[in-house]
């Protein structure tokens, strides 16, 4: 076409068609396409700046939740093709375990039974130690998860797999909960959780422990997600100079997750501690009780994860502030 267009100033255009086998209505169509205006150009420059904000880790479905956040209404499949017309592929790509079903250990029994829904904060918590190779040196992570909403309730890093870590983790996490809270915390069978210290923090804090059968990485599939996401958003797609400069982008990477990157269960919004906040009320004393804390808890969840509802013209994502009434009612 853009031959054609060239060529026309010095020859006939029927003559030039004929010679391209290009029929007219053809040629003209295109054109006019060409010289129209981008309808989709602000759209398309929010989905670059998304893009590049979360360094390439979301495809076209969080980018087109994320949209939906900052007031644009598109359709996934709409959201596709502006970005295969810019030229931006997710940079993410998880690989598939397959694993045989274990036994079930001597130290705990499988109590999570690959029931990952939680009713509440606090109720079950599973964990895992991954590891990090680079520049000859090795790095441990030991996080928590809360299997409510996915947050990272607390995690430790060491240069060496020990105890010491976990120790450290386990005193983060127990800052923020109550004795015998009848919380179950999940892992799977590695030496740390059979150290017989592990076993008696659990006990004395009132947590059942629970532990994946042997060889199965699926009874933690949560957590194990976790760590696939963890390391093909920083680990596969950064060039680092240094194992401190990892360590330092390993942190950043753990608040991003808590407070920036949206998740998809929960329709695109970020669950955070610091959101939540925001939608209590400011005479809101936590000494009303845990019924009436979870209660609220379950109450602002839900206003967070409702969507759009087929013919409504508002495709904003309901945020704190437009149900702050509602928890004022609830009170």
């Amino acid at each position: 076409m853009a031959a054609v267009t060239e060529l026309r100033r010095d020859y006939p255009l029927a003559a030039l068609l004929k010679l391209a086998g290009i029929p007219r209505s053809t040629y003209y169509y295109h054109s006019r396409k060409a010289n129209a205006v981008d309808k989709y150009a602000k759209e398309r420059a929010e989905i670059i700046a998304i893009y590049q904000e979360n360094q390439g880790r979301y495809g076209y479905r969080r980018i087109g939740m994320e949209l939906r956040n900052r007031g644009f209404c598109l359709n996934h499949k709409t959201v596709q093709k502006l970005m295969k017309e810019s030229g931006l592929k997710c940079m993410v790509r998880m690989k598939k375990y397959r694993s045989y079903r274990g036994e079930v250990g001597k130290i705990a029994p499988n109590l999570l039974a690959r029931d990952f829904h939680a009713e509440r904060p606090n109720q079950k918590w599973v964990t895992d130690v991954t590891e990090f190779s680079l520049f000859g040196s090795k790095l441990y992570l030991s996080p928590v998860l809360d299997l409510y909403n996915g947050e990272i309730i607390s995690y430790a890093i060491s240069e060496r797999a020990n105890y010491r870590q976990v120790d450290e983790m386990l005193d983060k996490a127990f800052s923020r909960l109550p004795d015998s809270s009848g919380l179950i915390l999940h892992s799977d069978q590695g030496w740390q959780y059979q150290n017989v210290r592990y076993q008696k923090r659990l006990l004395e804090k009132g947590i059942r422990q629970s532990m994946s059968r042997k060889g199965n990485c699926l009874d933690n599939a949560v957590m194990e997600n976790f760590f696939g996401l963890l390391k093909s958003e920083l680990l596969y797609l950064r060039t680092f100079q240094s194992l401190d400069e990892f360590c330092q982008e390993l942190i950043a990477y753990l608040e991003y997750y808590n407070h920036n990157r949206i998740k998809e269960k929960l329709n695109g919004l970020v669950l955070s501690n610091t959101e939540f906040k925001m939608a209590l009320p400011h005479n809101f004393c936590p000494t009303f009780g845990e019924h009436f804390t979870v209660q609220l808890h379950k109450l602002c969840l839900d206003k967070l994860r409702r969507v759009v509802v087929p013919g409504n013209t508002d495709c904003l994502s309901p945020g704190a502030d437009r149900f702050q009434h509602e928890i004022d009612d609830f009170i």
